[in-house]
């Protein structure tokens, strides 16, 4: 009898243990993000993943912990995943001159003087941002002030969309760059027999290589400053699109350092060291942060600079379509190797012309439904005829709302209203395959993931323009944003099962918002603040 008593004393205590974890997240609104959008009351963590998700009564009695945090009713989301951004480039930004916004060339100008005032010396001087779409008569600059205010000083600044830069004379000498110089896929402009120092696409890259290689303290302070402000804003996975695999090892390094803990889905650039580096010939490479299994391709340049390729001529320039970066024979070239791996071809795109020349070259190799995952960076303007081939050949259109929000002002004028209406076609887009990754294109775009939300669901910018929305047919629901931020992201880097939804065993990287993205006003989108957010398990804001 003693003994029975005995065991059921011990059933009657084992009943009443806790199981220990390392947190929990209790009386919130957890949008789990799953099959069925479900929401949950209270989740557990344990060693950096998700080990259950429920009903705050059934956690709090099953689980205890010595980290519990109490979200008062606040809604939790999955930690926000850029589909498609430039991480390293925007660490680099932080340290150069931000010409955002500058509303002439004037301005841009006063912005230099003041960084090399700052940062006295003869080393180069470089910034990013300038867009001449925001200056009085829209005019490309030249580099003549340049030239006078930094005779001896090298200058190199590069334009909003990253496919045209403006360098200053002595750059140009650096570089050897003589007048009438040409090359593929890119453009030595000249005025008047004479340089003006705007460079477009590839002859970018030209004066760029003569710049002296940052050193890995570089790499720390950029890619930390970078990884402070994107956790700032709920962003937990990023994917950079287009590093070369020195900088893959610098990143690789910092994570292993624990300097770095962002985690990132790398594209490495079609460039020759890609192929011959180990990331490449070992299949991939794979650790707990960091994925590298894309290889990103350049198919033409960007609409702002008149870079993107076009079916017809520009509107606003007779004659002139614009080109691709390389020849047709090199991307049928490389889509051949491709197809025999499992990395991604992951191709920008923006012009009518290059989404098709590299459409019916995914065809061609795909052929028909498949799980390869290969994408079309940007998907940006398309003919009505060429929709039919992402559904087909289950190819990835991975898009940037805000570009729609910040092209709006112009893109009727390169375009003409007809061509417009197969640009930024996000619902369009989305039947083809039934899902759709978003991303912000950063440093073209800022970081601010509520951006996003707001341009994808009210197809409208910071300033609330247009009232009624700009192409509002093409606006996606709540829910299909906050998936093409979360889950769908991941899925495009066939992540998902690690990451970009709460659910049991997977990572637990999620955020807290002081206002609910599913219900806030839409005039309020932009004022939602991100008040803690999650890595593994670990609080990094």
């Amino acid at each position: 009898m003693r003994v029975i008593y005995a065991l059921l004393a011990i059933v009657l205590f084992s009943s009443c243990i806790h199981q220990r974890v390392d947190l929990i997240v209790h009386h919130a609104q957890i949008y789990t993000v799953d099959k069925n959008f479900s929401v949950a009351e209270a989740m557990a963590v344990q060693d950096g993943k998700i080990v259950a998700i429920g009903a705050n009564d059934d956690i709090l009695k099953e689980y205890t912990s010595d980290s519990l945090v109490n979200a008062h009713g606040q809604a939790v989301y999955p930690g926000f995943i850029d589909a498609h951004a430039h991480f390293v480039g925007y660490g680099q930004s932080l340290y150069a001159v931000d010409l955002m916004f500058a509303a002439s060339w004037e301005e841009v100008l006063q912005r230099v003087q003041d960084f090399a005032v700052k940062h006295p010396g003869k080393s180069w001087i470089r910034g990013r941002g300038w867009d001449q779409n925001r200056f009085p008569g829209k005019a490309f600059p030249t580099n003549e002030q340049l030239n006078a205010l930094f005779p001896d000083r090298p200058v190199i600044l590069e334009r909003v969309d990253g496919h045209a830069s403006i360098a200053n004379e002595f750059a140009l000498n650096l570089a050897q760059v003589k007048p009438g110089q040409t090359l593929e896929g890119g453009q030595f402009t000249m005025a008047q027999n004479k340089l003006t120092g705007l460079l477009i696409d590839n002859a970018v890259g030209v004066v760029e290589r003569v710049i002296p290689a940052p050193t890995q303290s570089d790499y720390k302070d950029w890619l930390t400053a970078a990884q402070q402000n994107c956790f700032a804003t709920g962003l937990t996975t990023i994917t950079d699109c287009g590093l070369s695999p020195d900088e893959v090892d610098k990143i690789d390094a910092l994570q292993k350092s624990s300097d770095l803990k962002m985690r990132l889905y790398v594209m490495l650039s079609d460039k020759p060291t890609t192929y011959t580096s180990s990331y490449f010939t070992n299949g991939g490479y794979v650790t707990d942060r960091l994925v590298v299994k894309g290889i990103k391709v350049y198919g033409d340049g960007a609409l702002g600079s008149r870079g993107a390729c076009l079916l017809q001529p520009y509107s606003d320039k007779k004659d002139w379509t614009g080109f691709l970066l390389s020849s047709p024979a090199h991307f049928d070239s490389l889509a051949a190797k491709l197809i025999q791996t499992d990395f991604q071809m992951c191709t920008h795109a923006i012009g009518d012309s290059a989404n098709r020349t590299i459409l019916k070259l995914y065809a061609k190799y795909l052929k028909g439904k498949n799980d390869k995952r290969w994408r079309i960076e940007h998907a940006q303007i398309l003919n009505k005829d060429d929709f039919h081939f992402f559904g087909e050949h289950s190819i990835i259109p991975s898009v940037q709302p805000t570009h729609a929000t910040s092209d709006m002002y112009w893109a009727g004028e390169r375009l003409g209203a007809e061509r417009l209406q197969g640009g930024y076609a996000y619902q369009q887009l989305l039947k083809e395959n039934d899902w759709l990754p978003l991303g912000t294109d950063f440093p073209v775009e800022e970081i601010n993931p509520f951006k996003t939300f707001l341009a994808a669901v009210a197809r409208k910018d910071a300033k609330g323009y247009p009232a009624d929305g700009f192409q509002k047919e093409n606006a996606l629901t709540r829910e299909q944003t906050i998936r093409g931020m979360t889950i769908w992201a991941a899925k495009s880097n066939r992540m998902e099962k690690q990451v970009g939804s709460i659910e049991v065993g997977k990572k637990a990287d999620f955020i807290l918002l002081d206002k609910d993205l599913m219900k806030v006003p839409e005039d309020s989108i932009l004022h939602v603040k991100v008040l803690k957010t999650y890595l593994n398990g670990e609080r990094v804001h």
